[in-house]
């Protein structure tokens, strides 16, 4: 394989692939990435086995073939070239690295040691779905926040994408305190119902290949894998195996006492109190009467913190204590000017909602006294 590369190509692609590439050494292929140059055809793959990557590269090519090459040293090689780089085998261990006078020799892998990538499922399995990038970056926006990062139920450590026939997905995270609920409608002939759960760590990557453009994105759905193809990108994952709880169920359905309030200013005095609370449990306590709220907070330690919120409320008046960073992160992907907050008693589950739209709720949990 010999083949000539712009420096920024190269290290465009190569950082796009550093979070996939496995940096333990539990085995050695998965540090590496696989180039397959060919005529009029070149791209590069990566995988930690929970996720694959595929995308292609602009180069020309001399003498077409593959290799698999260590994705973080020659990162950190080409980051310190400039203009054009030439690669080329020396047989299926070494690769020449030149730019100008410089030269490297990397030792490299054989390319028949890299993962297969892996097959979606039997031929007319899978399904696909239609979706503009925008739209899946701003669901995924509201509700990665609510899911687990390392919950012991692994099913919590990812999103719910629930396809219903018709055309409507609804995407949930929930770690067990709060949960984050989206709908959208979206193109789709599937005409059973589907569930699938994608991994937090897997949607995170995702999101740096998606724009806030309205680009086409086709997600593919298989047996054991999901695949998103994003222009000329290919990103694959594996899917959470295991039930998810009936979020149904724990959306509040007789929340009747109404409360709407500026979100910024709610924001800015939850902050403020909350240096005053103890640091892992974030609480605050928020007392509502008529028109309005007051926010405190104290700590033994530390001391207390009041702040005053006008709110519009026609309820009975209600104490309720609340993790101040569980209402910061459901404020933060908000978008109306007010919040509205449906109530029902001190203990029960509270509802967020954009004002004016329910295609986003959040549920949190209230903490005793």
């Amino acid at each position: 394989m010999k083949v000539t590369v712009e420096r920024d190509e190269l290290q465009k692609k190569l950082s796009d692939i550093q979070n996939i590439v496995e940096k333990k050494n539990t085995m050695p292929i998965l540090s590496h990435f696989l180039l397959n140059a060919e005529e009029g055809s070149a791209y590069i793959t990566a995988t930690d086995l929970e996720t694959a990557f595929k995308e292609p590269i602009s180069l020309k090519v001399t003498e077409p073939g593959k290799m698999c090459i260590p994705a973080k040293k020659l990162l950190e090689i080409v980051r310190e070239m400039d203009g054009e780089i030439t690669l080329e085998s020396v047989d299926a261990q070494w690769l020449k690295v030149k730019a100008g006078k410089s030269y490297f020799r990397i030792s490299c892998l054989s390319s028949d040691e890299f993962p297969l990538w892996p097959a979606l499922s039997a031929a007319g399995e899978s399904r696909d779905l239609n979706l503009k990038s925008d739209m899946l970056l701003e669901v995924i926006d509201r509700s990665i926040y609510a899911t687990g990062e390392s919950d012991t139920r692994y099913v919590l450590n990812g999103l719910l994408f629930h396809i219903k026939p018709g055309g409507v997905m609804i995407i949930v995270g929930t770690d067990g305190h709060r949960l984050a609920f989206s709908e959208r409608s979206v193109e789709s002939k599937i005409k059973d119902e589907e569930k699938v759960i994608i991994s937090r760590k897997s949607l995170a990557e995702l999101r740096k290949f998606l724009s806030d453009e309205q680009q086409d994105v086709k997600m593919v759905i298989g047996k054991n894998h999901i695949l998103f193809e994003i222009g000329n990108i290919q990103f694959l994952t594996r899917l959470i195996e295991g039930t998810y709880p009936n979020y149904e169920q724990v959306i509040p359905a007789n929340n009747e006492k109404t409360l709407a309030v500026d979100k910024n200013f709610l924001a800015k005095t939850l902050r403020r109190v909350s240096i005053m609370s103890k640091e892992r449990s974030s609480a605050v306590k928020v007392e509502i009467d008529s028109n309005n709220m007051i926010v405190s907070a104290s700590n033994p330690d530390l001391g207390e913190a009041k702040d005053e919120v006008p709110v519009e409320y026609s309820g009975d008046p209600m104490t309720i204590v609340f993790n101040a960073k569980y209402i910061l992160d459901a404020l933060n992907v908000i978008t109306s000017e007010k919040v509205v907050f449906r109530l029902n008693e001190p203990l029960s589950p509270a509802l967020i909602m954009q004002d004016g739209s329910n295609d986003y709720k959040c549920v949190i949990m209230p903490m005793r006294l």
